[in-house]
């Protein structure tokens, strides 16, 4: 069964960024074809939450090839997204690790509940679960059009 969604549509303004790539770039060294956020929408350690977007494109670099004629934004991506955005949040916390390297380590509990066809805008959340000096876990949540596509569990390791 879906999870409750914790992003309040009523109160995200999809159509203006908190922050763009620039800021982005400042905690998230991926880059070119592996940068998976196009901006953040909220930015808010009061309430332990980041939200941020992915705009899905039909002349992305995967797009041709999955699934040719009828292209779908891979889940593994939306996965990569999220675990970039939770390490956004994270470094953005924390000023004491920004000098730190943070790797994907694994996922738990990911369920996808529906397809992100281009051209689409995956809003994608994510809250803090674990979070220590090493490691975090951030549960996460994205959607497309107000609709869940997927959930599950980040975890992340200074590697």
């Amino acid at each position: 069964m879906p999870s409750q969604a914790f992003v309040d549509f009523e109160t995200l303004d999809l159509t203006r960024p908190q922050f763009g790539v620039d800021e982005i770039q400042r905690f998230c060294k991926q880059r070119g074809r592996f940068a998976m956020l196009d901006g953040i929408l909220r930015f808010d350690p009061e309430h332990e939450l980041c939200i941020g977007f992915k705009d899905a494109k039909r002349d992305d670099w995967w797009a041709a090839d999955h699934i040719p004629g009828r292209p779908i934004f891979p889940g593994v991506l939306q996965c990569e997204a999220a675990a970039q955005l939770a390490t956004y949040d994270y470094l953005k916390r924390r000023p004491d690790a920004r000098d730190v390297f943070l790797g994907f380590a694994g996922l738990d509990s990911v369920r996808f509940r529906g397809i992100v066809e281009p051209p689409a805008r995956l809003v994608i959340a994510v809250k803090p679960l674990k979070v220590r000096s090493t490691m975090f876990v951030y549960e996460a949540q994205g959607f497309v059009e107000r609709r869940l596509v997927f959930e599950g569990q980040i975890l992340g390791t200074v590697v």
